[in-house]
């Protein structure tokens, strides 16, 4: 019965052998996420030119249970971001979500 699972990858669409259509959760570089890049580039850009360690502390004070394995995580593609957690993090950066999400 399930052996549906035969997966055929369609640009960023994956299409098992029965028609289901399923969104792949990845750019179609292979990054988890939109805004990793662009948030070291403004934690970079900060006055205070904030470590990772030190930017982990800051989205900690916002309520952000996040460490520097995920700050390093996050900007290297290699982690999710939840909605929560970009809000959190455009806070500290003092931009907005879309802001974080744009593209270079």
């Amino acid at each position: 019965l399930f052996q549906f699972y035969h997966i055929l990858t369609i640009k960023s669409f994956t299409k098992c052998q029965y028609g289901v259509i399923m969104y792949k959760n990845r750019t179609a570089s292979g990054r988890n996420n939109l805004c990793g890049t662009r948030m070291k580039a403004l934690r970079l850009a900060l006055p205070q030119h904030p470590s990772q360690q030190k930017f982990a502390s800051m989205l900690q004070l916002v309520g952000l249970d996040m460490d520097k394995n995920a700050v390093q995580r996050i900007e290297s593609g290699a982690r999710f971001v939840t909605d929560i957690e970009l809000a959190g993090i455009a806070k500290v950066l003092s931009v907005t979500c879309d802001e974080l999400l744009k593209s270079e």
